[in-house]
């Protein structure tokens, strides 16, 4: 099994700035992809940022130029540095990975237990 620790959510102004953290643990041979996705009241989840263990990154347009993904992959981190946030910022963040456990193993999913994200006008 593997677990998914995130940190870093809050409220901050409008123009201001958080990071999130996400640490996986647990039974991990390699992780291929790790990442952020985001779900606001009344809308669908949505990708925020991905990075793989390459380090090729992929950003919602949304939020290219002011959100910037990095992970340690010694550590089974990732981290996700959001400046200029704005009111749509506004969510409940959920760090993604894309977890083989042996190497033989498929490829599997989790997710984390999520972290508010509240910006304020």
């Amino acid at each position: 099994q593997v677990q998914l620790v995130e940190s870093g959510g809050g409220l901050v102004q409008a123009g201001g700035s958080l990071r999130l953290s996400c640490a996986a643990s647990g039974s991990i041979f390699i992780i291929n992809v790790m990442g952020w996705h985001r779900q606001a009241p009344g809308k669908q989840r949505e990708l925020v940022a991905t990075i793989t263990s390459g380090g090729k990154t992929r950003y919602a347009d949304s939020v290219k130029g002011r959100f910037t993904i990095s992970r340690d992959n010694a550590k089974n981190t990732v981290l996700l540095q959001m400046n200029s946030l704005k009111p749509e910022d506004t969510a409940v963040y959920y760090c993604y990975t894309e977890v083989r456990q042996t190497i033989v193993a498929v490829t599997t999913a989790y997710w984390g237990q999520g972290t508010q994200v509240t910006v304020s006008s």
